[in-house]
């Protein structure tokens, strides 16, 4: 099973170090660090923008403690996220890209077009976007289906939305 190292919402601002409250903006940012996803999140009045090698940023308020819900996908932050690890050539980028590939799937924004097979032999879904067109190539790492829960389980607690 791939182990993820990331960490979930801390409710501390990055920046100030001030404890995030309920009904607080923040912005929360994905960079890669030494080959891991690192998640940080900012105070609205801490943000001074994303940093320059950023995978994704987003914003959000921070939900009351007592209150359940259920998972709110932004298909938009998820693309982004799946775009900028595009080249991403270590494991986690690539595991994470082809499970957020097929939530996206399964959001019925990417429609599966055909499986292929590039220079070193490896399995290449190619997915269309359903709003753009675009078709991208997404390499199978061959996950099992507790690794797939694993990692989509993983995408969800770093982007908050667990």
């Amino acid at each position: 099973m791939t182990d993820y190292e990331i960490q979930g919402p801390t409710r501390v601002c990055a920046a100030s170090g001030r404890q995030l409250q309920p009904g607080d903006r923040f912005y929360g940012v994905l960079v890669e660090e030494g080959g891991k996803l690192v998640r940080t999140d900012y105070a609205a009045e801490a943000w001074a923008g994303p940093p320059n090698q950023h995978i994704a940023y987003w914003v959000g308020r921070v939900p009351p403690a007592d209150k359940p819900h259920r998972p709110i996908v932004n298909d938009d932050l998820l693309l982004d996220c799946f775009t900028r690890l595009t080249d991403s050539g270590d494991p986690d980028g690539l595991n994470f890209r082809y499970v957020a590939a097929l939530l996206l799937m399964r959001r019925k924004r990417f429609k599966f077009e055909d499986v292929v097979r590039d220079e070193p032999g490896r399995d290449v879904l190619l997915v269309r976007d359903g709003k753009s067109g675009s078709v991208h190539k997404v390499i199978d790492p061959h996950l099992t289906d507790e690794q797939i829960a694993a990692v989509q389980a993983e995408v969800f607690r770093v982007l908050g939305w667990s």
